[in-house]
């Protein structure tokens, strides 16, 4: 992003308005940054400016101080920290940790960080999905040296055999949105970056990167000479900027002192292990784990997770809700409870009536589970390869929940492995769509015959699972020909009442391969669409996207996109991509009459626009809706 010299074509202040509008996606965009990591970032009173580059990035900085973030098309979707910011607050984003000081060269060199170079924790790689953004760090030094996004998802990774791209690299420490040769501590030198020296020296570490240079300065001056003869004494952490660095110009504006006393603001955590971690490790027996992992559920529940926010995946319930909740100086492993696995864990605590989970399935449609206050048992079919849940609703309203009285404390961040947590990612954007029913008025009584919610929604297979477990239970199939369901009057009714012509009587027989499907169709229609860690459900089938080409004012042709909306597709994001792709011009016009959007854009590319979707958006090619006018 920032290996070659980008010239900004404009600078100005934000207004206080776009102020808060900016600290507020930063706090949506970085949850694990609190209020306080904010206003240490950008303080109340400061002014901050926002430079428009020609490559289209929007950077964030304080006034006559360093860039803090930057947003990559400008559209706020894709906001990035900067060195700067992360050397102030390390914890803002999970990070990698690389194997060794040595393969920071490739960083700083502009490669892109691949799995082989990267420490994978004893519990196993952390839970992630393809498109997040994480930070970089080496071994023994908390200052991270790069930022960007995941390539794949941690389950993507695992099936890979942990090789291949695990971050696209945005920006690093020594490219030309860092300038003025700034440094967090001694351990970063020209052309790689080490273990700090003041943590390898003294057991008790400065609480700022000032002091940790002011107690190992000779280190400093020794480590400078041996590596170029570049002193990183923060002091004189900027040299002359360089000439020929349009971005390195636009930044330069503050002083050696200034610079020196902002250096003395950055923090440096204290007795950081080789992955980053402070947290004291414990050895708790398999009830001390199942006991902290239902109080940390429920002071999350209390705390955290807010109805608004769901559903939500159930690695995010993890990671970001319920290890954070953790007391301090306890890890918890789910490896060590009595449930083993994450999604056994979820299921349980849905079967008892607190949750509401949704479970995706590879082999058939997703399982969805919508528990009423007084359900008590779940049955769920779970694919084994995919185990990636959805939290669909909190029961507020259980015994559990309604007992616990939550703690008043400051929470702790925590970046913890989710085991077997996974989905389905598309090459940029993770899309999955599935088809559900819920139980109508014509199969309501063999749904009650079964013993099964008829306030639930289900896939198709868990449907078929429904009647068949009627069937069987009733002694239904025809004893001289297994393949024919003789119908009583229950399923005779569920099957075809009101759907047959008056005057004709109803069949008797029906063969096996067609109650299913016949079942299925009597039942209400929903669909969830699922795109990262946004999730909708809706009632009704799922609508197709359109695309029609069409000519207007003689020759010319023009191809429009409707129906983004139903897959979570932002129509102006859209069309900035078809933009740059197409090599044409885009808009984005309201449909009348309808609410949604739909995206113009001008020439004959059909094909372009229909290859795009299938391949960047996700979009099955069975959603797809085309027709070209302009053809006879």
């Amino acid at each position: 992003m920032f290996k070659k010299s980008v010239e900004a074509k404009s600078h100005q202040r934000l207004s206080g308005a776009d102020k808060k509008k900016l600290k507020r996606s930063l706090r949506d965009k970085f949850p694990r940054a609190s209020d306080a990591d904010i206003d240490s970032l950008f303080p109340p009173k400061a002014e901050i400016t926002v430079s428009k580059f020609q490559n289209r990035v929007y950077v964030y900085s304080l006034e006559g101080g360093f860039p803090m973030f930057f947003d990559i098309g400008g559209r706020g979707t894709e906001i990035f920290p900067t060195v700067f910011a992360l050397w102030k607050v390390p914890e803002l984003l999970p990070s990698f940790t690389l194997k060794g000081g040595e393969v920071s060269r490739f960083i700083i060199g502009g490669a892109d960080l691949m799995f082989p170079g990267i420490i994978i924790p004893t519990e196993g790689l952390p839970s992630f999905l393809s498109g997040e953004t994480w930070a970089v760090k080496v071994p023994g030094n908390p200052a991270p040296i790069a930022v960007g996004s995941t390539n794949m998802s941690s389950a993507e990774a695992v099936n890979a055999g942990l090789r291949g791209k695990a971050l696209r690299i945005t920006h690093y420490y020594r490219d030309l949105l860092w300038q003025g040769h700034l440094v967090p501590n001694a351990g970063f030198l020209e052309d790689m970056v080490q273990e700090d020296p003041a943590l390898l020296s003294s057991s008790q570490v400065s609480g700022s990167c000032e002091g940790a240079a002011d107690s190992s300065n000779d280190q400093q001056n020794d480590t400078g000479n041996k590596e170029g003869g570049q002193s990183v004494d923060p002091s004189n952490a900027i040299s002359e900027p360089n000439p020929a660095s349009a971005a390195q110009n636009d930044f330069q504006n503050s002083t050696t002192e200034k610079v020196a006393a902002d250096v003395g603001d950055l923090k440096v955590t204290e007795d950081i292990d080789a992955d980053g971690s402070n947290v004291e490790q414990h050895l708790l027996s398999t009830e001390d784990v199942d006991a902290h992992l239902e109080n940390c559920l429920l002071q999350a529940l209390h705390t955290t997770v807010k109805d608004k926010e769901l559903p939500m995946p159930g690695s995010t319930l993890w990671s970001i809700h319920v290890l954070p909740c953790r007391p301090s100086g306890i890890t918890l492993d789910i490896k060590k409870s009595s449930h083993k696995k994450l999604s056994k864990w979820l299921q349980a605590k849905s079967s008892a009536g607190l949750v509401c989970f949704l479970l995706p399935s590879r082999c058939f449609l997703n399982v969805l589970l919508e528990l009423g206050i007084s359900s008590g048992e779940i049955s769920a079919k779970e694919d084994k390869f995919k185990k990636e849940v959805m939290l669909l609703s909190v029961n507020r309203k259980h015994p559990d929940y309604m007992s616990f009285k939550p703690e008043k404390r400051r929470i702790e961040k925590a970046n913890e492995a989710v085991d077997g947590a996974a989905s389905d990612n598309r090459p940029q954007k993770l899309l999955e769509v599935t088809e559900i029913y819920k139980p109508s008025v014509h199969v309501n009584s063999i749904f009650a015959a079964v013993g099964a919610d008829k306030g639930n929604l289900y896939s198709s297979s868990e449907a078929y699972d429904v009647v068949f477990k009627y069937i069987e239970k009733e002694n239904l199939v025809k004893p001289t020909n297994k393949s024919v369901v003789v119908l009583d009057p229950a399923l005779c009714d569920a099957l075809f009442k009101g759907a047959i012509k008056k005057g004709t009587s109803y069949p008797t027989e029906i063969h096996k391969k067609d109650v299913g499907s016949i079942f299925v169709g009597r039942m209400q229609a929903h669909h969830v669409v699922t795109r990262g860690s946004e999730s909708v459900v809706r009632k009704g089938g799922l609508k197709t996207i359109q695309m029609v080409t069409e000519r207007r004012q003689g020759n010319k042709k023009v191809t429009k996109v409707s129906g983004l909306e139903t897959f979570l597709i932002e129509a102006e994001a859209l069309a900035s991509e078809l933009q740059k792709k197409c090599a044409c011009s885009t808009t984005v016009a309201e449909l009348p009459g309808k609410k949604g959007f739909e995206v113009i854009i001008q020439g004959g590319v059909i094909d372009d626009v229909a290859k795009h979707l299938v391949e960047q958006c996700g979009i099955p090619k069975r959603y797809i809706e085309v027709l070209d006018k302009t053809k006879k």
